[in-house]
């Protein structure tokens, strides 16, 4: 096993570790809410989106500038930030007394936090450029899989112990996760000499986001994330609909949600090590086009089975998307941008999730349950044609950026 394959699976692990202590409070985060009650008479359904929100907020803004000081001060630096970070403010959570102070706490972890943007970039600055893809679909392995056992697991801990024991063993699988990272990985990282002054943060962002290939990604990359997305307020809803009041809702809806990240997982290794061989731009082309082809039957559905299958082949075809625009991002950007790079596309990330869930419940209001299908279906489509259009294959990043080109002249 090489350096990298080592400190890869190092990575993985720590990655599913965190991913499973995040996913093991997320579902049951607007109960707790509730059990806390409010100090300032606002509605607790106010302060359960405050929750969601506020550290989706906070992310976004400061995701670039961690990205950026990695680039100065080293990516392994930032892995540990975030996890050690994240350990003692979701432990402060487990503590909480009201609503209000879970609601602060929530929005100071989303500025702290970020292991996933941290560990991709020490990922891309580490493994070789023909075996991005491999990497990043180990990595998203390791994030489903995390986010699949999460859930399950916090629900028993919070049915046993209550609900501030899964933020308690959240904060000790982070700061397991930290340890592992501290004296697994080893980072050979050369800071900028003494004396050479480097451009600013804003100017590492303009200078990126200039290079082809790479404001169409992450624009891409925001609306593949904004598509499923939409559907998880409405998720349940529909299930109900569909089951038309029968026992066992929660039961399907956790089967149909585990079933879908179970699929990414598979095909998220398989299609990162195949987009290293015919082209990630192709595997991303194709995984969004069948996911948006997917997604309009559900519509129509008129059973629980039926939506479980679509589900299912669309959680298979979105787990190669994710693998595929990090590897491009990659491959459009020069070596030692990793963490700027990487931050920025965190930011997008926390971009769609915020804004998602209004969209779809406003969609759902407006139109009903099924037209939200529809509507990411569309949203897909145009991340299709976004790919289609705009997005180069191969490596374009110079070791001085040119100036931004229309995406219609970009090279494929």
């Amino acid at each position: 096993m090489t350096r990298w394959q080592r400190t890869l699976f190092i990575l993985v692990t720590a990655q599913l570790v965190s991913a499973i202590g995040f996913g093991m409070f997320f579902p049951f985060l607007p109960l707790y809410v509730e059990y806390l009650g409010t100090n300032t008479g606002l509605s607790l359904a106010f302060w359960a989106g405050m929750a969601f929100s506020g550290q989706a907020l906070t992310m976004a803004i400061s995701s670039p500038i961690w990205g950026s000081l990695a680039d100065r001060y080293g990516r392994k630096a930032m892995i540990e930030r975030a996890m050690y970070g994240g350990a003692v403010i979701i432990l402060l959570m487990g503590f909480a007394r009201s609503a209000e102070e879970l609601a602060l706490l929530r929005t100071i972890q989303g500025a702290i936090t970020g292991t996933i943007a941290a560990i991709n970039a020490l990922a891309a600055s580490l493994v070789p450029r023909e075996r991005t893809g491999y990497a990043m679909g180990m990595l998203q392995v390791g994030l489903w899989a995390g986010v699949a056992a999460g859930p399950f697991l916090g629900g028993i801990v919070a049915d046993v112990f209550g609900f501030r024991a899964a933020f308690i063993i959240t904060a000790i699988l982070l700061l397991i996760s930290g340890i592992v990272v501290t004296f697994g990985v080893k980072e050979q990282f050369t800071p900028p000499p003494r004396g050479v002054r480097r451009p600013g943060i804003l100017s590492d962002w303009q200078r990126i986001l200039a290079l082809p290939g790479v404001a169409p990604a992450y624009a891409a990359r925001f609306l593949n994330w904004l598509g499923p997305t939409m559907l998880l307020p409405v998720l349940p809803l529909y299930v109900a609909s569909l089951m038309r009041g029968n026992e066992g809702i929660s039961t399907l809806t956790g089967v149909i949600v585990g079933l879908s990240s179970a699929a990414g997982t598979v095909s998220a290794l398989y299609l990162g090590r195949l987009g290293d061989r015919v082209g990630h731009r192709r595997v991303l082309l194709a995984g969004t086009l069948v996911a948006a082809l997917c997604f309009i039957p559900q519509a129509f559905v008129h059973t629980g089975w039926q939506l479980l299958i679509l589900q299912a082949l669309t959680g298979a075809a979105t787990g190669g998307m994710n693998p595929a625009l990090s590897a491009l991002l990659a491959r459009y950007t020069r070596a030692g941008d990793e963490g700027a790079v990487f931050g920025i596309d965190n930011s997008v990330n926390s971009a769609a999730r915020a804004a998602a869930p209004l969209l779809g419940a406003a969609v759902a209001a407006w139109f009903g349950l099924p037209a939200i299908f529809i509507a990411t279906a569309l949203v897909l489509l145009g991340a299709a044609a976004l790919v289609f259009r705009c997005l180069p294959e191969h490596t374009v990043a110079p070791q001085i950026a040119p100036a931004a080109q229309p995406c219609e002249q970009t090279p494929r």
